[in-house]
């Protein structure tokens, strides 16, 4: 049985090149990262470090220039239904309701009749959109569509979650309900899930560990334990403990970006 320091999601001295207009770009150089099962990383940095690529490589989307990303022992070759990927943009399909957007997936895994409306309607509720389900994309706002594609992505009962900044084209107080009810999911559903986000604030409510990446090439500066126990709410923000990983994690990021601009 496994155990929650069984190592989910394996990634070994990945080194990411691409051709640039003036040359060669080495986006990563050399991340090592091991991902315990169940667990919640989060991953910050400075734009432009690699953090959208390192979850691109991870999901199978992109091809890592050299080392690899081993998921339960396997090698990510290509993209596998034991990974579910949520993006910014919502990536909905404008002309299936709510529910046809959900039971998408299920569908293509097998899923039909009773059970497929059943799984749909169950990962619905859990983002509270039961009253939405035969709506379109265009009659929700933005962040209902961004609740669509996180039910879209748990449906399909993915291993590991990854999700690239999908509260950040949301305004302050949809972004902080979405964090609290994702927190609440993650407690109920305990996935394995690998969250990008420019926002310390939010990295430090949602993750066991904030993963701290250096200006490009992108390398990982830091691990940051983040022992603040559950149930974590938003007032979990005002404590002293809170603040504290707050203006630490958020200085080494702030280092990273000065030397940026150097």
């Amino acid at each position: 049985m496994a155990g929650k320091d069984t190592v989910k999601v394996k990634i070994e001295k990945v080194v990411k090149k691409y051709q640039g207009r003036s040359g060669e770009v080495v986006a990563l150089n050399g991340v090592d990262l091991d991902i315990r099962e169940n667990e919640f990383v989060c991953v910050v940095g400075p734009s432009g470090c690699g953090k959208s690529t390192l979850l691109n490589i991870i999901a199978g989307l992109q091809d890592a220039t050299e080392g690899r990303v081993l998921v339960d022992g396997k090698e990510v070759e290509a993209p596998g239904r034991e990974r579910g990927v949520v993006f910014q943009q919502y990536a909905l399909f404008p002309w299936m309701t709510v529910r046809k957007n959900v039971e998408f997936g299920l569908k293509l895994q097998g899923m039909k009749g009773d059970e497929l409306r059943a799984t749909a309607d169950k990962y619905i509720k859990m983002v509270d959109l039961e009253q939405f389900a035969n709506a379109y994309p265009k009659e929700l706002s933005g962040g209902m569509k961004q609740r669509v594609a996180i039910a879209r992505a748990y449906a399909v009962n993915p291993q590991v979650l990854l999700m690239d900044e999908p509260f950040g084209a949301l305004d302050a107080q949809t972004r902080t309900q979405l964090q609290t009810e994702l927190i609440k999911t993650w407690e109920q559903e305990q996935k394995t899930c690998f969250f990008i986000t420019h926002d310390v604030e939010e990295a430090i409510i949602l993750a066991q560990r904030v993963v701290i990446m250096s200006a490009r090439p992108g390398r990982i500066k830091e691990i940051v334990e983040i022992n603040i126990p559950h149930p974590r709410t938003q007032e979990t923000k005002m404590t002293k403990e809170f603040l504290d990983l707050k203006n630490y994690i958020w200085a080494q990021v702030y280092k990273e970006y000065l030397a940026i601009r150097k």
